[in-house]
């Protein structure tokens, strides 16, 4: 599998076989060019595609033939849908992960206490959830990610060991925050892509395509659409003879410190 200690290695010595033909035969410049640019390609993909464990090893999916999925939902509490979501997993006996941001956790103390308290799982999203988080370095990453376990401490009286970064990108700082914090970095295998799709038969076709045994489903408990399609998608999960764990008992995974 191609990570980003092999993808150098790799590199080097091409860019070594190219000079030592360059002194040999006169390689054109654009030769340069496309190995830079496909290393650039390369790098990016590792960078966004979390399940590429390009970076670090991700849990991302379980490999069974049995018919059992995990759902998760970032970005919350939210104070407009997460209790809707909360009430339709309910009536549905379902349990779900929460990966939560700490900064709308302190805003919604009480709410996270309803979460934990109904069953579901409480992950780590950072404190901050900032746009540029990964261009943090690490140690400032950390920080962000400690605040993130003290402010869901301060609720639950539990420390968060599931973290999953923002938007799913990863890097070398990641990768270090990730080692010292030792967290246990989780991903998913079916991105519903529920923050830009508004349309409900668009987003309900594109996630029931990715239902398979094993699969850990991404979605947003910030956004209505997701409130509006998720009792339909349980009961098509269930309709074709899936049962719904939860992520940290199906992966079996430790979720607390």
């Amino acid at each position: 599998m191609l990570n980003f200690g092999r993808l150098n290695v790799l590199f080097i010595c091409l860019l070594v076989l190219c000079l030592l033909a360059g002194r040999i035969w006169a390689l054109p410049v654009f030769r340069y060019l496309i190995l830079a640019i496909v290393y650039l390609l390369l790098l990016g993909y590792g960078c966004y595609y979390i399940g590429s464990n390009f970076f670090i090893r991700a849990v991302c999916s379980l490999k069974t033939d049995k018919k059992i999925i995990a759902l998760s939902f970032d970005d919350g509490p939210d104070a407009a849908n997460t209790p809707a979501i909360m009430e339709i997993l309910k009536e549905n006996n379902v349990e779900a992960a929460f990966f939560c941001v700490g900064a709308r956790v302190d805003e919604n103390a009480v709410l996270l206490q309803r979460v934990y308290d109904a069953g579901h799982l409480i992950g780590n999203h950072t404190y901050s959830h900032h746009t540029w988080f990964d261009l943090f370095p690490a140690g400032k990453m950390l920080d962000d990610m400690h605040r993130m376990d003290q402010a869901m401490a301060r609720v639950i009286a539990k420390k968060p060991k599931l973290f999953r970064p923002p938007y799913g990108v990863t890097n070398p700082a990641i990768s270090r925050a990730i080692g010292k914090g030792h967290y246990t970095p989780v991903g998913w295998s079916v991105r519903s892509y529920d923050t830009v799709i508004r349309d409900e038969r668009r987003l309900l076709a594109r996630v029931t395509r990715g239902l398979k045994p094993g699969a850990v489903f991404l979605f947003h408990d910030r956004c209505p659409v997701t409130v509006a399609i998720l009792p339909e998608f349980i009961s098509y999960v269930k309709s074709k003879g899936f049962e719904i764990i939860r992520l940290d008992k199906m992966l079996n995974l430790q979720p607390y410190v």
